[in-house]
């Protein structure tokens, strides 16, 4: 047997100003041939599972990209041919018994605002009968291109994504037991005009924690496996938002039944969906007040992991102007203050024009840096290697990365994005967030996979940036309407 494993990941902000060249995934990790299976067998990802549920097969895997970077804007034309020209010349060659895919469910493209599906097309055109099975991000915005061109499609149970491999592992053997004939996968999906706002798609909370657990209910009997995708509000294209997916044994109705039943859950809590919005000075003086720490900071309308920027200086500097004790920043992405930093050498003091690089036309911001003279406290190759519950021994490359000290403030300043979502971004460049009073994390939830267990408070701090949740900022001109809650429809089918 011979099968096919893959991947091809990006969540694409259509308002973010980063460009997504094919640089960017080389940065973060761009390989073929051998080097997949030797990048990513171990790992907790789903071609991780993937690899493994070949090799205990005795199956050949036939391994011609995967590929991954970190969200920021529109994927160029010559990137998405970079990609995806491997894995279609892969199948064109024949000899392939299934595939294996990992990809994201979010992929905006020059060429097409559905990446995915356009790529799932691509495969099926050419193999028309090929078995395929998909692992896409709980932020997916399911189209039915996407599952109309594959075999069996299931997303993540949890965000932050602490089950990548749980579920890459549970479709794979979806797709095993279908080639030994023992399952008829049968799928059923359907949507509800709901843009949910991503900081109210933690699954540790409701709305979604009901909404994964009865999910998780549904999966026994016909059933082999039930999503609810949170979808991903900042890709502006017509599929954008709340969806569901079901894969039945042969019983499409039993699929059809579980899905609406899922999907209506998800339509009588639509307002719990929407971020309730609090002033920056108040949030960050309410944080002065908390005894203890580490108080988790979230500077979430900067997040990288969302293709923010990663430049913003909004919140840090209300931190500075009230004076916080003791805080860890991870992290700023200026690249030019890093090269900085470096040449005035470690402990040099020096005074920096920090972050505030970038212009950010969408959202009528412009570059705003702050002027700042500290310490530098350190300067590294920023590699490490995730210990954590997320992408568990995955190396991050967060280029040539430097610590700058502005009184009791540690600010992590790096030359590639990285949202925080791992320990390993302060512990590689000799800080202990455990000992610190206040964190600032440019996250939105993925944070709570390495910080939560050690933080005694998180407060939400509303900042500037191309992740907010404010959506009066957006404009949006390709999202299908109406929708929940910028028009706020009163029945799903209007």
């Amino acid at each position: 047997m011979r099968l096919l494993i893959a991947m091809m990941k990006h969540e694409t902000n259509s308002f973010s100003p980063i460009a997504t060249p094919w640089q960017r995934f080389v940065d973060w990790g761009a390989f073929q041939g051998a080097e997949v299976v030797s990048a990513y067998r171990g790992t907790a990802m789903p071609i991780g599972s993937y690899i493994d549920l070949a090799e205990a097969a005795g199956a050949e895997i036939v391994s011609p990209m995967a590929a991954e970077a970190m969200p920021s804007g529109i994927v160029s034309a010559d990137a998405y041919k970079r990609l995806t020209d491997p894995i279609l010349e892969a199948v064109a060659k024949g000899g392939i018994d299934a595939a294996m895919l990992d990809l994201h469910g979010a992929m905006v493209a020059e060429e097409t605002p559905d990446g995915e599906g356009t790529l799932l097309e691509r495969i099926r055109a050419l193999a028309p009968g090929l078995p395929i099975a998909v692992t896409c991000d709980l932020h997916a915005n399911l189209t039915r291109r996407m599952v109309d061109n594959c075999t069996a499609l299931i997303g993540y149970k949890t965000y932050p994504h602490i089950d990548m491999h749980i579920v890459g592992r549970q479709v794979g053997r979806i797709l095993l037991d279908a080639l030994a004939g023992k399952v008829r996968p049968v799928m059923a999906w359907g949507n509800r005009p709901i843009l949910a706002q991503t900081l109210r798609m933690g699954t540790d909370d409701e709305p979604m924690k009901g909404l994964v657990e009865a999910a998780r209910a549904a999966e026994r009997g016909p059933i082999l496996a039930a999503t609810v995708f949170g979808g991903f509000p900042l890709a502006d294209m017509p599929d954008a938002g709340l969806s569901a997916i079901v894969i039945a044994d042969d019983e499409p109705d039993a699929a059809a039944e579980t899905r609406d039943r899922l999907l209506d859950k998800a339509w009588a809590r639509k307002e719990d969906f929407v971020y309730r919005h609090e002033p920056l000075a108040d949030a960050i003086g309410r944080a002065r007040k908390i005894d203890g720490g580490p108080v988790l900071l979230l500077d979430h309308a900067d997040n990288c992991g969302s293709g923010g920027t990663q430049d913003v200086m909004t919140v840090i500097a209300e931190v500075l102007r009230q004076d916080l004790p003791d805080v860890a920043v991870a992290a700023v992405w200026d690249p030019a203050a890093v090269d900085e930093m470096a040449r005035a050498g470690v402990g040099s003091i020096v005074t920096l024009s920090l972050g505030g690089k970038t212009d950010m036309p969408s959202i009528g911001l412009a570059a705003a840096p702050l002027t700042v003279t500290g310490k530098v406290k350190l300067v590294s190759d920023g590699e490490w290697v995730c210990r954590g519950p997320m992408y568990t021994g995955v190396t991050v490359m967060m280029g040539k990365t430097a610590v700058l000290q502005i009184g009791s403030v540690e600010i992590v300043v790096v030359s590639r994005h990285h949202e925080p979502w791992d320990l390993g971004v302060f512990t590689s460049v000799g800080i202990d967030p455990r000992a610190k009073r206040y964190l600032v994390l440019k996250s939105r939830i993925h944070y709570r996979a390495g910080f939560a267990p050690i933080g005694t408070a998180t407060i939400t701090c509303d900042g500037d940036g191309v992740t907010t949740s404010d959506n009066e900022l957006l404009n949006f001109t390709r999202l299908r309407r109406p929708i929940y809650p910028l028009d706020r429809p009163n029945n799903w089918k209007t």
